[in-house]
């Protein structure tokens, strides 16, 4: 509902001298209002630059009849309300009006005009203001969707992907994301799609694994009523309410193969089609995929269509593993306890003391990002001071051999960590230790001598 400034502008347009008066004098009892008047049709048009709020006008104007303003009204400016005002009482007559798409109102001229044009315009100042709102919050939106504002780190792996990411905000190439569990990859979607010519346009996330095999044609395509047993209204399916947009396919993976070929289809068409309904909707989306699995592996293994391999895979964007990152972990620490600060609404920000970052550091994170999350903010509700210490972190992974091997180190440096891991459990007890892993003592104290073994604090 624009104007050329913040004021609300309405046209009216009205050939009677008298009654154009009368409800101008009743409009501008709200000083909020600015006013214009039009004495015809032909004035209105030539004044449409000014972009007006709401455009109130007479359905019967000596130069013009209604349905024609109207029409060029909308040919040049359709986001303008309109309130027909008439003196014809015919209803087929108001239904026609009230179908066409910039039609807000049509109120017939009586003892109540005034009134109900009064009630009309207030509705639509209200529409407006909650639109401006609206755009409002896009903007903090994008804001908080920054790249260094939502994904902390300033290690070269993810200044790395930031360089990709950039690439992808200026067209509108499918994304592939990849990585393992918790690296951030909804959140490099949200980023893009938010730092893109799309950012005010819906945002649409889907998980793959969430859905149940059935129901995923239903939820990607949407339905017709009663085109299933269960169908009891029309659904429109994740792809439509993307239009414009973009919608995020997390874990497309485990797509199963039939849905695959549709999803190919929207691809190739960029059209879809209801469950139930033969005739195809046009969609004008943006894809972002990610995955945690190796799709090329998938393809390999029969499990991945090779052409929508090829279709999806468009600009690759790979998350580094946390441990691949470790310079990172403290200023994501950081952030993590100060966010946990302020949703909890308390007055001091914790610090973190030396051993405690020491400990962070030295983690390994099988759960990548959401682990580290979760851990800060467990030990910001276990520290009793002021100061997050070593002891008020807890590591709870459930992590296995695999993701231990992962980390990539010689046998030498295994061989260093499970001893490491070992100390830290029996509290630095080298006797207990040596017993436990069947190794002598003296060969434990040689090793933390030369520095091979790093006493956990």
């Amino acid at each position: 509902m624009a104007s050329t400034d913040n004021s609300f502008t309405i046209f009216l347009v009205e050939d009677d001298e008298f009654y154009i008066k009368l409800l101008e004098y009743h409009l501008a009892l709200n000083p909020d209002y600015v006013i214009e008047i039009f004495p015809s049709a032909k004035e209105c048009l030539e004044n449409l630059f000014k972009n007006p709020s709401v455009i109130c006008l007479d359905y019967s104007m000596p130069d013009m009849d209604g349905k024609a303003l109207l029409k060029k009204i909308k040919q040049s400016h359709p986001q303008i309300p309109i309130i027909m005002i008439s003196g014809q009482k015919d209803v087929q007559t108001a239904i026609d009006v009230l179908q066409e798409d910039n039609v807000y109102d049509y109120i017939v001229k009586d003892d109540d005009t005034k009134d109900r044009l009064w009630k009309s315009v207030s509705r639509i100042l209200e529409h407006s203001k909650l639109e401006d709102e609206v755009e409002h919050l896009k903007d903090e939106l994008g804001r908080k969707y920054d790249f260094n504002t939502a994904i902390k780190g300033t290690s070269d792996s993810i200044q790395s992907v930031f360089k990709v990411m950039n690439k992808a905000c200026d067209n509108n190439i499918t994304v592939s994301v990849t990585g393992e569990t918790g690296t951030g990859k909804e959140l490099v979607a949200r980023c893009i799609h938010y730092n893109s010519l799309r950012k005010k346009k819906p945002f649409i996330a889907v998980n793959m694994t969430a859905i149940p095999k059935e129901l995923v044609e239903s939820e990607l395509f949407g339905h017709e009523k009663g085109s299933f047993t269960g169908a009891y209204e029309r659904r429109i399916g994740k792809f439509e309410e993307s239009h414009k947009g973009t919608i995020f396919l997390d874990e497309i993976a485990d797509m199963d193969l039939s849905m695959q070929g549709k999803l190919l289809r929207v691809l190739q068409e960029r059209e879809v089609t209801r469950i139930g309904n033969n005739k195809p909707v046009n969609v004008d989306l943006r894809i972002i995929v990610a995955t945690h699995k190796n799709l090329a592996e998938e393809v390999k293994n029969g499990n991945f269509r090779q052409d929508l391999y090829f279709r999806i895979l468009g600009l690759p964007i790979e998350m580094p593993p946390l441990r691949d990152r470790k310079e990172d972990i403290l200023i994501m620490s950081k952030y993590f306890i100060d966010a946990f600060s302020r949703e909890n609404k308390q007055k001091k920000r914790k610090k973190i003391s030396p051993e405690a970052k020491t400990k962070l550091s030295k983690y390994h994170y099988p759960g990548n990002v959401r682990e580290l999350k979760s851990i800060v903010e467990l030990a910001s509700v276990l520290a009793d001071g002021e100061v997050i210490e070593a002891n008020d972190i807890t590591f709870t992974s459930t992590s296995t051999f695999t993701d231990f091997i992962t980390e990539g180190s010689s046998l030498k440096g295994y061989i260093s960590k499970i001893i490491g891991h070992y100390l830290d459990k029996n509290s630095n007890d080298v006797a207990k230790v040596a017993k436990k892993l069947d190794i002598g003592k003296s060969t434990l104290y040689k090793m933390i001598k030369r520095g091979e073994i790093e006493l956990p604090q």
